[in-house]
């Protein structure tokens, strides 16, 4: 039997007052936000005809998110950062913004700190087997002119699917696959590396369960993430997909968009190896980046996630 008080009186009044709209004080954007989310929660409820043993199992797999630190893989495994990324695109469209390289998430793994080099980077350490990568490009203006000094901040995972600084078998240094790169006099980046694997959320994780309740995988497609930013620029968070990848399609964290899964070309030649100094055949990847000026000398789309600094 369903039975909905959402609409009476004394619910309203309740609503107002747990969000903090009868007090004067308090964050007035915070209350708003609340009032919001628990009206709709609260109506949620009583549509569904949520039972009070599905909400309690709601409340402790949110407690066993939090204990294992997955709120930053569930949000775009559900996507809403796919959504506000999105959304983002819509207010440039409507500000008459274009943005050449298209946005995409960040995802949780990002560590400050990484060494810094300017032109050219190694990622890797050398350690892990992979068929090596050497990836450059050219860092733009909206308007095609290059960015000298630009600062491309790049991260990927190894063969394995693991992450230095999140790896649980421990064997990654330090910035292991972490580098950032400041664009030489011409614009220019470029970083040797490994081209890394696809990977899927930790088996057993609260993440995986919500997943597969809702008959979705967890796998991701090989990708390689960026932050670009310069003088007067906004800064870019965006990823490339690795080509050929059979889930480029089917990423459970929506990240991949067009323009964003660049041409792998395979160099077995003489010439190519040598001018890279490289003793065998490597994967090569062009890329170059574009980004858009500051509205109004701010940055309208800066992303402040609390992000991980290396101890």
């Amino acid at each position: 039997m369903s039975v909905k008080i959402y609409d009476r009186p004394d619910v309203q009044a309740f609503l107002r007052e747990l969000s903090g709209l009868n007090s004067d004080t308090g964050n007035d954007r915070m209350k708003q936000i609340t009032h919001r989310l628990m009206s709709d929660l609260f109506r949620a409820i009583g549509d569904l005809d949520i039972t009070p043993d599905e909400y309690w199992t709601g409340v402790a797999w949110l407690n066993d998110l939090g204990a294992a630190g997955q709120a930053g893989l569930i949000s775009p495994g559900l996507g809403v950062d796919h959504f506000i990324d999105e959304r983002l695109d819509a207010i440039d469209a409507a500000m008459g913004i274009e943005n050449p390289t298209p946005r995409t998430i960040e995802g949780p793994l990002y560590v400050a700190g990484a060494p810094e080099s300017t032109g050219f980077a190694r990622l890797d350490d050398g350690t892990a087997e992979g068929q090596t990568l050497v990836m450059h490009g050219v860092v733009h203006d909206a308007q095609g002119r290059p960015l000298p000094g630009a600062k491309v901040e790049v991260w990927h995972c190894d063969t394995r699917g693991f992450y230095s600084h999140f790896d649980p078998t421990g064997q990654q240094a330090p910035f292991n696959m972490r580098r950032t790169i400041y664009a030489d006099e011409n614009g220019r980046y470029k970083f040797q590396s490994i081209l890394p694997s696809g990977y899927g959320v930790p088996p057993g994780s609260p993440t995986e369960k919500l997943l597969s309740a809702l008959g979705r995988h967890g796998q991701r497609p090989a990708h390689i993430h960026f932050f670009i930013s310069a003088d007067g620029h906004r800064k870019l968070t965006t990823q490339i997909n690795i080509e050929g990848d059979p889930l480029i399609d089917d990423d459970f964290a929506y990240a991949t968009r067009e323009g964003l899964v660049p041409k792998i070309n395979e160099r077995t030649d003489d010439e190519s190896i040598n001018a890279n100094g490289l003793n065998g055949p490597f994967a090569e990847i062009e890329f170059d980046i574009y980004l858009t000026a500051l509205v109004d000398g701010v940055d309208n789309q800066i992303n402040e996630q609390r992000r991980r600094a290396a101890a």
